[in-house]
């Protein structure tokens, strides 16, 4: 038997060569739109699973502490810490900057972790080198993707830090790599306004005769103190007792701590539906518009390659060719 098929491939080699690349490319780039968004959806799943927490305490009517800003007392974890089913509650902030190093600078979310131990909720879970973070201030622990080295210098905000541990896979929803500090250097960076700033400050409040009063001479000083510290975290991290539900455990804060409450379900809503809601939008619009393309390429390919075998394959069948 004849082999038609083969030998007009023979024949015309060149022409089946590069519509297959040029298909190949137009369906790769369809496969690879879908892979980013799911590459966003396990971005977002992958910071929920590296924050350790069951639960995430936030500001009152918020979406925080990724959607949307959120602001609460550094002090409200103890309390949360006593309700029955909490195992664990920690502070945490978060903070996406540029993190410098040298001349260059690296877009990072930079994460503010409370004093404990390996394993406490908001630590990075595991390293790839170097050591957890042990001192209270100016050490770091850095995504690899970030390109710091240990013992690399890092510049955030005012302060510089040296890189002490590095770490796999901790990324924001956004796909920024995560620099972990403590907690009260990130409320620092993140609250604290620079020194040009709290001079004026200082002036305004020294102008203002309400706090500037003769006959109390400790008043002026107490405000300003008060407005140069810093008591503010963006969210407490919870993690429950396995006997408890979340919802056990979320309902008796919510009522008498006046905050809002997030599980794990939630919050990936929050991530997904919201955070990254328009970014989908678009890739979908991407995706339909690349799959009716493709299906067009696709059409058009076989009408012309059929259309060019018509005269032959009538030869054929005149000849009795099977």
């Amino acid at each position: 038997m004849i082999s038609l098929a083969g030998r007009d491939i023979l024949h015309a080699w060149g022409k089946f060569i590069f519509t297959g690349i040029g298909l190949g490319l137009l369906i790769g780039v369809t496969l690879t739109m879908a892979g980013v968004y799911r590459g966003m959806v396990d971005d977002g799943k992958v910071l929920l699973d590296n924050s350790g927490a069951n639960l995430w305490v936030v500001q009152k009517d918020t979406l925080g502490p990724y959607a949307e800003s959120s602001s609460i007392p550094d002090d409200l974890w103890r309390s949360i810490r006593t309700l029955p089913g909490v195992a664990e509650a920690a502070n945490v902030t978060y903070l996406t900057m540029q993190v410098g190093r040298g001349e260059k600078d690296v877009r990072a979310m930079v994460v503010g972790i409370a004093a404990g131990e390996p394993g406490t909720s908001g630590w990075p879970p595991q390293l790839v080198a170097g050591r957890q973070i042990t001192r209270g201030h100016y050490e770091a622990v850095a995504d690899i993707a970030t390109g710091f080295r240990l013992g690399d210098e890092v510049k955030i905000r005012r302060n510089h830090y040296t890189v002490v541990g590095l770490t796999r896979r901790m990324v924001s929803s956004s796909g920024d790599p995560m620099v972990f500090i403590p907690l009260k250097d990130a409320q620092e960076a993140q609250f604290l306004k620079d020194n040009d700033a709290i001079l004026m400050q200082r002036r305004r409040t020294e102008a203002n005769p309400a706090f500037n009063r003769p006959g109390v001479p400790g008043l002026l000083d107490a405000v300003i103190a008060s407005q140069t510290s810093n008591n503010s975290v963006n969210a407490v991290l919870v993690r429950i007792q396995s006997e408890y539900s979340p919802q056990e455990v979320a309902e008796p804060i919510r009522r008498w701590k006046r905050l809002t409450v997030y599980d794990r379900a939630q919050m990936e809503e929050i991530l997904v539906g919201k955070l990254i809601a328009t970014s989908a939008k678009q890739i979908a619009m991407f995706l339909v518009i690349l799959a009716v393309v493709s299906a067009a390429i696709v059409a058009f390919i076989i009408y012309t390659l059929t259309m060019d075998k018509i005269r032959e394959i009538a030869v054929l069948k005149l000849i009795g060719t099977r």
